[in-house]
């Protein structure tokens, strides 16, 4: 009987890990470039803080 090759299998399932994970991606960012909001505000502009020094 042929011995099981644990490495390959182990790769295989971090590729479909991957793969996966790069189509989620791409499709969030699908979604925001159709105009759509973030819930969670991550991504996209940025705002700055106000920052004044007490000096000015």
């Amino acid at each position: 009987m042929a011995k099981p090759n644990y490495s390959f299998e182990k790769r295989k399932k971090e590729l479909d890990r991957q793969k996966k994970k790069d189509e989620k991606k791409a499709r969030k960012n699908e979604q925001n470039t159709d105009g759509t909001e973030q819930e969670d505000g991550s991504e996209g502009a940025e705002v700055a803080p106000e920052t004044k020094s007490l000096g000015e």
